[in-house]
């Protein structure tokens, strides 16, 4: 049997809407944790963030992803989530 580049685009975006329903989910844990945190020097844990990057790491490549793209999406992942609570912990802060 020969695969198609459209079958092949058509796995990409169901893939697509599948990462996007986990970055959601990612994304309301991160405004739990901003209430929970409710303390800006408590948003960036750098242990944390080393810990989560390992655990990334090896699980991917357990899985077959490359290092080179999860290390780097996950720390950008990271990055964004953090400013994002940090909007969140103002949003918190302003409402009260």
């Amino acid at each position: 049997m020969t695969i198609t580049m459209k079958e092949v685009r058509e796995e990409i975006d169901l893939l697509d809407k599948e990462l996007v329903l986990l970055l959601a989910r990612r994304q309301k844990c991160i405004e739990m944790a901003a209430l929970v945190k409710n303390d800006e020097s408590l948003i960036v844990d750098e242990e944390r963030i080393e810990d989560v990057i390992s655990k990334v790491t090896k699980f991917g490549e357990s899985c077959g992803l490359n290092p080179s793209i999860s290390e780097p999406l996950w720390r950008k992942l990271i990055e964004l989530s953090i400013e994002h609570e940090f909007k969140e912990l103002e949003l918190i802060k302003s409402d009260n």
